[in-house]
């Protein structure tokens, strides 16, 4: 019984060409990931592996990030899986419902809201790396870019037909009062540092979205919206940005406001449409990664030597990442690039194909939490990217060029 399902689930995958293989083995991990009764997908079915073999950066991740919305829908719904696209963003709603206040940035695959993070000090931990931990402390964060991603996964699924949940609209507006009411603040932003708040680039970046995607579905669905006032804070947030985080001397969009640290979420700026990959501005800030954040030919998220992060230095490559840059690697045109890196990446893939968060290069091993489900989200993206005429990072960009130039390109013969 086992053994018909799986096979009768995996022949549905609407994928071809060289990656398809690869492609079904990493949705067929999503699927494993995920929650039936409520369609929710935890980051990683494990606990404490940790990030630096001996470290202490270990972290429970049985939890399902609101973060990773918008990748999920995409790499579900360009594979035909439209059933379970719409199983998570329902789950996505019904967790994040309520006032946009108490939204948290991660919740139990049931919609769990208690979290609470302890250590078990009696156990030794994977390879003797403690703490053991139990919860997820982060639920607690401010994490101003979950609320962008949250508005970019509901704009994308309106967009592909997903069923329409009636409160939805209600809830997206809502939604957007708040983050106009909080975008100004500094927060823990993606990587959940322990270590302070900060005015980070991405949060900024991700705010912006939230207005940007709203703007998009009130004027492609008809639906009512403040159209003139976000407008207005959609520009305010760009100049912002574009002022504060870009680092003139690096020729790069670094961490947080004046900073001169980078960071490789910088990587997703062209990807959610905030500027072209054309741009000076992107161009550099590929460059400055691959120069100051390539360890071994893959990518650190930041310089955790350099970083105030409020933890000890020291953790692998971490994987999604590497797979941002092949997917940056296509929107500025280094196809060549793109495909050598999305090649190494899926490289080490272990022998029953299942990739961890990050990678240790000294080691030559996986390390972090495993299976980890944002790293085999990257891969069927990046695949797609590379691959596919059907490609994520243009559907967040919303960038036309890429397509005509793909175009040209083809009837070149190239």
């Amino acid at each position: 019984m086992t053994e018909a399902f799986w096979l009768s689930w995996a022949c549905t995958i609407r994928s071809e060409g060289p990656y398809a293989e690869l492609i079904t083995r990493a949705l067929i991990t999503l699927k494993a990931l995920t929650y039936a009764p409520t369609g929710g997908m935890v980051a990683a079915p494990t606990t404490s592996l940790p990030e630096q073999l001996g470290g202490s950066r270990n972290w429970d991740y049985r939890f399902c990030w609101l973060r990773d919305a918008t990748l999920t829908l995409l790499a579900l719904m360009n594979t035909g899986y439209y059933d379970e696209a719409k199983a998570w963003r329902d789950w996505l709603l019904r967790a994040a419902a309520g006032s946009p206040n108490e939204i948290q940035i991660m919740y139990g695959p049931a919609g769990e809201r208690w979290l609470a993070e302890r250590e078990v000090p009696w156990l030794s931990g994977y390879e003797n790396s403690r703490p053991v931990r139990i919860g997820n402390a982060a639920a607690d964060q401010l994490q101003v870019d979950i609320f962008g991603e949250v508005m970019d996964a509901l704009h994308h699924a309106r967009a592909a037909s997903l069923q329409h949940l009636e409160a939805g609209w209600e809830f997206q507006r809502a939604l957007l009062a708040h983050v106009e009411t909080v975008w100004r603040d500094p927060d823990e932003s993606i990587w959940e540092v322990r270590g302070g708040r900060q005015h980070f680039t991405f949060s900024k970046v991700m705010a912006w979205v939230a207005f940007d995607r709203a703007i998009k579905t009130t004027e492609a669905f008809g639906l009512d919206g403040q159209l003139e006032r976000w407008r207005q804070i959609r520009a305010e947030i760009h100049a912002e940005v574009c002022r504060r985080a870009f680092n003139s001397e690096l020729g790069a969009f670094t961490q947080a406001f004046e900073s001169d640290r980078l960071d490789a979420s910088a990587l997703l700026i062209p990807q959610v449409g905030f500027l072209p990959p054309d741009d000076r501005r992107i161009q550099g800030t590929v460059e400055a990664i691959e120069r100051k954040l390539m360890r071994e030919g893959f990518v650190l998220r930041y310089d955790t030597a350099a970083a105030s992060d409020g933890l000890p230095p020291g953790e692998g490559a971490f994987l999604p990442c590497s797979f941002w840059l092949a997917d940056a690697y296509v929107l500025i045109g280094r196809r060549a690039d793109a495909q050598r890196l999305f090649e190494r990446l899926v490289g080490l893939c272990n022998d029953v194909g299942l990739l961890g968060e990050e990678y240790d290069a000294h080691a030559q091993r996986l390390v972090g939490n495993f299976p980890q489900a944002l790293s085999h989200i990257a891969l069927v993206n990046t695949a797609h990217n590379i691959g596919s005429a059907t490609k994520p990072c243009e559907q967040r960009s919303g960038n036309r060029r890429l397509e005509a130039a793909d175009a040209l390109m083809t009837q070149s013969g190239h």
